[in-house]
């Protein structure tokens, strides 16, 4: 826009010359005339200022581009960095990459493949984004999937995984037969943060885009630039010279020897003067020099010869001056004060239609395109803000210092000297309910509501506020308040308001936690996972709940006993495995009105429910079908840690559980065989405290002992005596508890006798009845 201008106004001076501009033909003599006196001083000055004057200035300024240049260097790669550490941390690349078989489970490695594909796109210098994962059998995802053989993975990658840090740049070379041609390469070991990493995620970067980003460090055509890591073998020219060439060498020993990390000086070498520059850039695990040198001659000489040209012009125009001074006339200082009043001096009228004017109309037009990127900017920083926000809350910024992480925040705006940081964490729930305004599904909108009313209620009682929508019906609430001061009245009051807000428009119920107030930025993150922890902790029933991290004392808030219904768990299991949905069902809901009732925490019912499903996939595996396969592979456990709210836990559990598993299990008895056996079950049940053998069993359901071993042991998953002794035990265990009946009275009620029941129940559970009771009751 900026040329179009200037050639617009280039060609109506043009036009203006050719006879149409009146000023340039009534100014054009006296400004010859005016120009002469100046013209040679200028040109005196010139040439002094070329001959030594102009060369420090170009050193400084030379200096001044190459250190500003390198900043903007150093932040890509501090992001390229952030990047490739924000997917190491990823549950993409954890543990569970280890020993898998990448071939049957085709589906997880067409997701690293698309996984790594977009990491390659995130950035124009990576030319590849490669996951290589240790083992005896090695494999790398290029990002396509392919199996090393030994000899590769041993030369080019095992290396990469037993580098002694976590995070590094190197420049590697990855194919064997061309040792000398090596990509520029940043390694993280995976997974993030472990001990004991068995792969890498690798960033291979494109050496032509390095070139080119390196060249930004030499403001002219001619010269050198390279990068170089202290103690290592990395080595970058822009130029393409070696690593010992003359003068890359003779520029490395001017520059070792300056004992100082960063500065610039002059340097002649085969009679030319270079200005060089040079600085350090510190990576993970390594500091890097970068090294700028730019040729001075090719400039200074041009102006030196114009400096010499224009004292002779002015002497000519001289003597020309002092013929038609008599012409210059008061006319030519109204458009010189024009410019001088749109440069800061006083304004004048002048006037219109000549070079000044379209000067005017340039100054204005680009004073505008300066606003509307102002306002470009200012429309996008929110949403930098938000980004930074969400990623120091969930610690993807703890390799950053606390100075580094307040001079970000500047950055955007915030106010964070002597200051103190507060967090809040913010769960609804109730969607399910049948006063709510939403359905299921609806989470993302519902979210969306809810921090429009928090970042609005939050304005009106904290300067300094900012909201994280983590779109599944949490969010975070980032203050920033002066250091000097409490704040939890203020907090209080917010938190009950935002309560009242959220029951009254949403309809739902709202868990607040209030995070304890730290003084540094780097704290925020541990009080945020705190704050997000202690939610957990709320009563399961549908109410608000307000939980102050500073007041309240979580671990004597979770103290209350968990009483654990193992009766309705083994009457569902048994429902269960005989087919009869509905008392499944009916038991599901019993179970779960028990273990969540009155002063239950959330926490408490979640391990609950996931005990049940624990021993519900031991059933199945029990009755000889495979959970991975009947459940197609889902994390059963994950899903259901995500739900918070009673009746999507029932709901759930039938449409994931319960149904699979009475499907496959009608597919695979017969209903005459299980209700055979279901009466068999009721038999042992009702008469276990007598002596009951395999024959009598059989004898009263009315088919042989052989059919009645062979169908039970089908159906149930269990021998008939060790569902019997299983059954006597566990009734045992209830007397136990609940009663005060002595041992021995306690073995003829279950149908054994004292010495026997010892014996086995001792065998069964490890430990005595006597001592099973002592800790039933302790705990």
């Amino acid at each position: 826009m900026q040329n179009t201008a200037i050639a617009g106004i280039g060609s109506r001076l043009g036009r203006m010359i050719g006879g149409k501009g009146r000023f340039y033909k009534k100014s054009l003599i006296m400004i010859f005339i005016v120009s002469g006196i100046p013209g040679l001083i200028l040109g005196a000055l010139v040439y002094w200022m070329a001959g030594g004057r102009m060369e420090s200035e170009l050193l400084q300024l030379h200096y001044r581009q190459i250190e500003q240049r390198s900043r903007n260097i150093d932040d890509q790669l501090g992001n390229l960095e952030m990047l490739l550490s924000h997917w190491a941390f990823d549950n993409k690349f954890d543990y569970s990459l280890y020993g898998n078989d990448f071939v049957k489970n085709f589906e997880r490695t067409q997701d690293i493949t698309k996984t790594l594909i977009v990491m390659q796109g995130s950035n124009s210098m990576v030319k590849s984004a490669e996951l290589f994962i240790s083992g005896q059998q090695p494999v790398l995802f290029h990002p396509e999937y392919m199996a090393l053989d030994a000899q590769t993975a041993g030369n080019v990658y095992e290396k990469l995984v037993r580098d002694k840090h976590v995070t590094y740049w190197t420049q590697w070379a990855f194919d064997a037969n061309y040792p000398q041609s090596k990509d520029l390469t940043l390694v993280h070991l995976i997974p993030g943060g472990s001990l004991q990493p068995f792969g890498a995620l690798i960033f291979r970067f494109d050496n032509e885009k390095w070139v080119n980003m390196m060249k930004t460090l030499t403001p002219y055509n001619d010269g050198e630039t390279f990068l170089i890591e202290k103690g290592g073998d990395l080595f970058i020219s822009a130029n393409g010279n070696a690593y010992n060439s003359p003068f890359v060498q003779a520029l490395r020993d001017k520059v070792d020897g300056s004992g100082s990390q960063k500065g610039s000086f002059f340097f002649e070498w085969k009679g030319t003067t270079y200005t060089v520059s040079y600085g350090n850039l510190s990576r993970i695990a390594a500091d890097w020099t970068y090294v700028s040198a730019s040729p001075i001659t090719n400039i200074t000489s041009p102006v030196v010869f114009i400096s010499k040209l224009i004292i002779a012009v002015s002497l000519f125009a001289l003597l020309i001056a002092a013929l038609l001074a008599w012409l210059a006339s008061r006319r030519i200082y109204s458009p010189v004060k024009r410019l001088v009043s749109l440069l800061g001096g006083h304004t004048a009228r002048g006037e219109e239609d000549d070079e000044f004017t379209l000067l005017e109309k340039h100054w204005n037009n680009l004073h505008r395109e300066s606003h509307e990127l102002n306002a470009k900017l200012a429309e996008q920083l929110p949403h930098v803000k938000e980004s930074f926000l969400h990623r120091l809350l969930q610690g993807y910024l703890y390799s950053y210092s606390e100075e580094d992480l307040l001079r970000r925040m500047e950055q955007f705006k915030w106010e964070v000297r002597d200051r103190q940081f507060i967090v809040l964490f913010v769960k609804l729930i109730g969607i399910t309910s049948l006063e709510g305004k939403f359905h299921e599904g609806d989470e993302g909108l519902v979210s969306f509501a809810a921090v429009n009313m928090i970042e609005e209620l939050a304005s009106q009682h904290f300067e300094q506020s900012d909201t994280i929508n983590f779109h599944d019906m949490t969010a975070g609430i980032f203050f920033i308040v002066p250091a000097a001061g409490s704040y939890a009245k203020e907090l209080q009051a917010f938190s009950e308001e935002l309560t009242l807000y959220i029951n009254r428009i949403l309809k739902m119920r709202v868990t607040i936690a209030i995070g304890r107030p730290v003084p540094h930025v780097s704290d925020v993150p541990l009080v945020f996972e705190r704050a997000r922890q202690a939610t957990s902790y709320r009563n399961f029933d549908n109410a608000n709940q307000i939980i102050d991290l500073e007041a309240d004392d979580l671990e004597t808030g979770a103290a209350t006993d968990l009483q654990y219904p193992f009766t309705l768990e083994r009457e569902m299991i048994q429902a269960l495995r005989t087919g009869r949905e509905a008392d499944t069902l009916s038991l599901l809901e019993s179970f779960l009105s028990e273990i969540s009732g009155s002063g239950a925490k959330e926490i408490d019912v979640q391990q609950g429910m996931l005990h049940l499903l624990g021993s519900v996939q031991h059933a199945i595996m029990v009755s000889g079908i495979n959970p991975n396969r009947l459940f197609k592979g889902a994390n059963l456990y994950e899903q259901l840690s995500g739900i918070r709210e009673p009746k999507r836990i029932l709901e759930w559990f039938k449409e994931k559980v319960v149904t699979p598993f009475l499907k496959e299990l009608s597919s695979r008895s017969d209903s005459q065989v299980k209700r055979l056996i279901e009466q068999a079950m009721i038999y042992l049940q009702e008469n276990y405290m007598k002596d009951i053998s395999l024959d009598n069993c059989a004898e009263h359901i009315g088919t042989n002992p052989y059919f009645l071993s062979k169908s039970f042991k089908q159906v149930t998953g269990k021998n008939f005596i060790d569902y019997l002794t299983e059954l006597r035990i566990d009734k045992a265990k209830e007397l136990l508890r609940d009663s005060e009946m002595k041992i021995y009275d306690v073995a003829e009620q279950v149908g054994y006798q004292h010495s026997y029941f010892n014996r086995i129940f001792k065998n069964l559970e490890g430990m005595t009845p006597t001592r099973y009771r002592e800790l039933s009751r302790n705990s």
